[in-house]
């Protein structure tokens, strides 16, 4: 098999499609995920050495509008969090503050988990 990885051209190539990376066709970003239009809140402690933080997921959202909601909701809380393979993480049992602020914002949200 014969993969261009580096060309002096074009620069670097991507692995898996052999296209210059600003042409890469295999990693196109993808379209806001689709789900069932609820937004669901959920307490997580299990692998965090007993610190919970809500997961918010279930939004319609993708790229730069996920993380200008997910900074709207930590300033809302005013703690820290993070975005993880589309879901928002926000330290600590933040549900009723992000429950309140995303029904401000016309999404269903819905309590999941324990």
């Amino acid at each position: 098999m014969n993969r261009v990885v580096y060309s002096t051209d074009q620069g670097r190539h991507c692995p898996d499609c052999s296209n210059p990376i600003d042409n890469c066709q295999c990693k196109q970003p993808s379209a806001a995920p689709t789900g069932d239009g609820i937004v669901r809140l959920q307490l997580e402690t299990k692998g965090r050495k007993g610190k919970g933080v809500t997961l918010v997921t279930g939004l319609p959202l993708a790229g730069a509008e996920l993380k200008k909601l997910a900074k709207e909701l930590k300033q809302r809380c005013s703690t820290g969090g993070a975005i993880k393979d589309g879901v928002i993480e926000i330290q600590g049992d933040q549900r009723k503050i992000l429950e309140q602020t995303l029904q401000a914002k016309g999404y269903t949200v819905k309590f999941s988990g324990g």
